[in-house]
């Protein structure tokens, strides 16, 4: 089982994993329980239903780990990514739709045998510097509550640091949720594709928060694959 102090991160699970200490479907129960007890943390415009995030971890232990990468991490991604099939709305409802097409970079870490717990909150439009412009609410700051979350990708900074996820897909990331405690690794630019993202300008770029210390996260090794071919929105 998953317990309430356990390490998401990779290495941890890849560990358990293989070690038959852990399940998929044991984590995602107890990340279920780990946002049941945190509340209304405002960190989420959108989860996953239960049911989907039980259906997933079922697939990927009859599937097995051989030859994924991210065999059972879970992960999330903001607001202004697309998930076929789930609404996005750059923290402005009267702005949503539901896509018929995932992002490129959502589809390589499900390939990877990622599981999408669901998406975080943001500066509405991914137009903001520190995480308070969202109708949706403000995260608050694990460090001090006092303090901003930094934006846009305000959600995915909290979310990541209190240990729901091992990484969150964002974009546009620099300096200011590592300002507040937390890391990240911004893309190059052509490095990864850009479909599929609500864009606040043309340079906006997908990148991953990660865990103190790691160099490159899994995320950006599963998705880069190589920075050219990718594909650019015009």
């Amino acid at each position: 089982m998953l317990q309430g102090a356990d390490a998401l991160d990779l290495a941890s699970l890849t560990r358990r994993y293989a070690a038959g200490t852990l399940r998929p479907s044991q984590t995602v129960s107890g990340i279920l329980e780990r946002i049941a007890a945190r509340g209304e943390d405002r960190v989420w415009i959108h989860r996953l239903p239960r049911a989907e995030l039980e259906a997933r971890a079922a697939e990927l232990e009859r599937r097995g780990p051989e030859g994924l990468p991210l065999y059972g991490i879970p992960f999330a991604i903001k607001d202004n990514i697309d998930c076929a099939g789930h609404p996005t709305t750059a923290a402005c409802p009267q702005f949503s739709y539901v896509p018929r097409e995932s992002a490129p970079v959502l589809e390589r870490l499900l390939a990877a045998g990622a599981i999408l717990l669901g998406k975080t909150n943001l500066d509405q439009f991914a137009a903001g510097l520190v995480g308070v412009r969202s109708p949706y609410g403000v995260p608050g700051n694990t460090f001090n509550p006092a303090y901003v979350p930094g934006g846009s990708s305000s959600g995915s900074a909290v979310e990541r640091r209190v240990g729901i996820a091992f990484q969150c897909a964002g974009t546009g990331l620099d300096r200011r949720p590592a300002a507040v405690g937390q890391p990240n690794r911004r893309r190059r630019p052509g490095e990864l594709p850009e479909r599929g993202e609500v864009e606040f300008a043309g340079s906006e770029q997908h990148g991953f928060l990660r865990r103190v210390g790691h160099r490159l996260t899994a995320g950006m090794r599963t998705t880069c694959r190589s920075g050219r071919g990718c594909i650019r929105r015009s």
